[in-house]
């Protein structure tokens, strides 16, 4: 081999197309506004400004993988005017001090973040048509205790049937309860009740579908005009008309409603097991006098006797350890509804 071969003088090396040197140094932003995130639809977020300015925005890139869900307090750059057919970018998400999230996956536990910086969690139930569930109402509030947001109970649909004995049990546990009709002389004194439950915060309405959440919101924000429909006779189940989150300011007050898709599974497991049992505020003390590395399942379990005093059952207590317990149990498995 020559050694022309070997002689490189000649290779062509393509210029640099910029002589500036790479910085890590990321943008100031000084000049972001603060905004918060109402609705998530499709890569794009709607944003309301402290003046009241409606923004689309979509993610900077500089976030990565950070998520965005209404509630989030963000910070906006770019086109801030709210034109329509303008765009600007989410630069950065202030700390959340709380979120309600859920496992949607089994396997991989993949936890979904719903929404952000709550004041209140009110769950909707229905009095009859659906049914309401312990087990869900039990999961809500695991959720709302552990992550420090008060709870509340609002029952649906009085005036079709009599309100289950163990809803009203849950104001041991300090949950507020208000009882609202479809119809009836009395609707509007229970409309005017729930205004006062929600006047001055931020509340995230939750529960199956069917129990009647888009009809409240109707009521409350009447502009919001939110889809409405029927349980199915034949199986019970209720139809979805909210396909995503959306937060509503008040019209009275200045409180911010936030209506949620109608719930299908409601999983624990990005929730540790100490905490589940916490939540559980009537039966936490018990189980602490426990053994080290009591399950709250064996038979010597101190919450057994708690359940049965005097070896006398409390039917109470026993349906309360029951659903403490399948909750235990099922931890890494998201509740199936009758909507599923």
């Amino acid at each position: 081999m020559s050694p022309r071969e070997y002689d490189e003088t000649d290779a062509r090396v393509r210029p640099s197309r910029s002589t500036r040197p790479r910085s890590k140094d990321r943008p100031s932003h000084s000049d972001a506004i603060s905004a918060l995130v109402t609705t998530v639809d499709r890569g794009r977020q709607t944003c309301i400004t402290d003046d009241g300015v409606v923004i689309t925005a979509m993610r900077a890139r500089e976030l990565g993988p950070k998520s965005v869900v209404v509630g989030d307090r963000v910070s906006i750059v770019g086109d801030v005017s709210g034109d329509e057919g303008t765009l600007a970018r989410i630069v950065s998400v202030t700390e959340r001090r709380n979120s309600l999230s859920r496992t949607v996956d089994d396997s991989a536990q993949v936890e979904r973040t719903i929404v952000a910086n709550i004041d209140q969690l009110v769950i909707v139930v229905a009095a009859v048509n659906p049914e309401p569930r312990r087990g869900l109402i039990d999961r809500f509030l695991v959720s709302a205790f552990t992550e420090g947001i008060t709870p509340k109970l609002v029952i649906t649909k009085t005036d079709l049937g009599a309100v289950p004995e163990f809803l009203v049990e849950y104001e041991k546990l300090d949950v507020e309860i208000l009882h609202t009709a479809i119809k009836s002389t009395s609707r509007q004194k229970d409309l005017d009740a729930l205004h006062e439950m929600l006047s001055g915060k931020i509340s995230v309405l939750v529960g199956h579908s069917g129990v009647g959440k888009s009809t409240l919101i109707n009521a409350l924000v009447p502009a919001a005009d939110r889809l409405t429909g029927d349980v199915n006779a034949a199986t019970g189940r209720g139809r979805h008309t909210s396909s995503s989150a959306i937060a509503l300011p008040l019209d009275t007050s200045d409180g911010w409603i936030i209506d949620t898709p109608g719930i299908r599974a409601f999983g624990l497991s990005h929730i540790d097991v100490n905490r589940i049992v916490d939540a559980f505020t009537d039966l936490s003390l018990v189980a602490a006098t426990c053994l080290s590395n009591c399950s709250h399942a064996e038979s010597s379990c101190k919450l057994d006797e708690w359940a049965a005093p005097l070896g006398v059952p409390n039917p109470q207590r026993l349906a309360r350890l029951s659903s403490l317990r399948s909750l235990l149990s099922v931890k890494d498995q998201p509740l199936l509804t009758p909507e599923d």
